[in-house]
This record gives structure tokens, sequence and C-alpha cells, in this order.
């Protein structure tokens, strides 16, 4: 089948995607892959909202059929899906992370492939700050805030930006092997900190990126104020990615922008990372400008989708 003739037939018949997570009544992402869906002419296509807790994950991924194109996950599955799938992309499987899952025709079921489409937001978020350098070339020094799924795919993101020796500040420095495990995997050597020392150290770096949840952060923020009025105190100079988007702006990067370091907006991740979801489901580019409009407009009007769908 011609490409013409294939983007036409997906245009009309449709196919169903969705995002999953726990809870997930706040995600954007139904703004962006619908908006996309418009903008591409996919109006037969179908984006929903899925409330699934990591124990109802199998039977959800069970009950599949061919109608379906892809899922994109939140917390508390990216890495409880792992076990489930078919295959896992080399990316997604160094990283130990998976946010996008590809489903595809097979003899007797469909075929689910693993994906990580979180590096690739980081990446393209921070190269929007940092601009048309030869990103390769250039040594930069690295933070990263929090341990999770999240701080995994940013070691592999900041691995590609040139930084393979980050520092990653966490909360426990016990509840770390599976973030270790990964590093290991990249060949990375990170150096791990407690976050009590974050705001006297992330100042320096060229790169901070907070994977904390919203108002997780917030304590750090107040540090980093109190911080600067010290006698020596180093005034951040470099960029911080707030993966957290809510509120606009986060008391950290009020705080990072007091400073006079510059500030990428989470929204800036799961925008990129949500068109290169569309890439994936529907082999068309995302359309990034239309999401991006669509994300602002949701953005300012604090509108989220409300319609969850049923777990079958």
């Amino acid at each position: 089948m011609a490409e013409g003739q294939r983007q036409v037939t997906q245009a009309r018949e449709g196919r169903r995607a969705a995002v999953l997570g726990h809870p997930i009544a706040h995600s954007l992402s139904p703004t962006l892959h619908r908006a996309a869906y418009a903008a591409l002419g996919l109006n037969a296509w179908r984006y929903d909202v899925v409330d699934l807790a990591a124990d109802q994950l199998g039977a959800f991924l069970e009950s599949l059929t061919g109608e379906w194109a892809g899922l994109s996950l939140t917390m508390p599955l990216k890495q409880t899906v792992i076990a489930l799938l078919d295959h896992i992309e080399p990316l997604a499987e160094v990283v130990g992370a998976v946010n996008t899952v590809l489903v595809q025709a097979g003899r007797a079921r469909p075929v689910l492939t693993g994906a990580n489409t979180d590096v690739y937001g980081i990446v393209t978020a921070l190269g929007e700050a940092l601009g048309p350098a030869p990103v390769p070339s250039v040594r930069r020094t690295a933070a990263v805030i929090g341990g999770g799924a999240t701080a995994a795919s940013t070691l592999a993101a900041l691995a590609q930006l040139g930084c393979t020796t980050p520092v990653v500040y966490v909360r426990s420095l016990g509840r770390i092997g599976g973030l270790m495990r990964a590093a290991h995997r990249m060949g990375l050597e990170p150096r791990y900190v407690s976050t009590d020392a974050a705001a006297h150290e992330i100042t320096s770096a060229d790169l901070v990126v907070s994977t904390l949840p919203p108002h997780a952060a917030d304590v750090l923020a107040g540090q980093l104020v109190g911080s600067a009025t010290e006698q020596g105190a180093v005034a951040p100079s470099g960029v911080l990615l707030d993966v957290a988007y809510d509120p606009r702006p986060t008391a950290l990067a009020a705080a990072w922008t007091h400073g006079g370091g510059v500030v990428v907006g989470g929204e800036r991740m799961l925008l990129h990372q949500a068109a290169e979801q569309v890439r994936l489901m529907t082999g068309r580019p995302g359309p990034v400008d239309a999401m991006a409009v669509a994300l602002a407009e949701a953005l300012e009007h604090g509108t989220t989708p409300a319609d969850a769908t049923p777990r079958s």
C-alpha cells in the first residue's frame, strides 16, 4: 500500500490509544494527543484516560485488541509493565523504564513493544535552552534531583548531552538500587548525595533536572532563596528543567529564575515526549506547534480531561 493511501485509510478507519496510570485525572496527555490527531486529520482516532493501578495492568494488556495503536504510561506503571511486554526497545531496556507501549498486529494476539520517549523529551526540552551548539562535543556538569523512573531517563538524556558523571540528589541513599543499576547499564558513573546538600551545590551545575513530583521540591526552593543571601553563595547560572509543571512556575523554578538561572518548564518535556509518542503510534511526525497551542490553552485555563475510560 502506498504511503498516501495508507494515511487515508488510517484517518478513515481510526485506531485507539490511551494514557494509563493512577491517579490519572490530571493528565494532559489526552489534550496533546487529541490535538495531534486533529492536526493530522486522524478524525476517527480516539485517545482515552484509563485509571489503572499496577496490579490491574496485566489484565488490561491481555484485553487489548487489534484496534489499539498504543498506550502512554505514567506512574506507577513505567517499570511494572516491563515484565508484561513481548519486546522492549534498547533504550527503554537500558533505562529500565517504559512510558510508551506500541500495539501491533500478531497472529494470535497483538504484539506489545515497550519504548521510552521521556529521554527524547528531556533532551529536546533542554536543547531549546542550550541552543544549536554541537552538543556531543560540549563537556557539561549536571545534577539530577530525585531517584525514580524519570531520574533514570534523565541520566540517559544527560549522557546524550555530554554529561556522563552527574551528581544525583536523593532523599534516601538506601532506596536507589534500581537507579544505580540503570546507571551501570548505561556506563555512567553518577555521584549519589543526600538532598540535604542540594541547595548549596546545584547552583554551580550547567544543567539541573528536578524529577520530583509537584511541590516535593518546595523545601529545596526555600533553601535556595535562603542560601542566596549567604556570603559567598553561588548564584545559579545554568539551565534548570523542572519536570513538574503545576503550578506554573513551580516554587523551584521561581527560585532559580530569581537567582539568575535559566528555566525550562516541565511542560516542554511533556510536549516533546508526547510528540514522539504520536510519531511512534501513527507513523507520522507529531505536529509540535499544534500540540503546543493546545497545551498552553489547557495550562492557562487549568483544564484537564475528566473522562475516565472503563478498564476494558
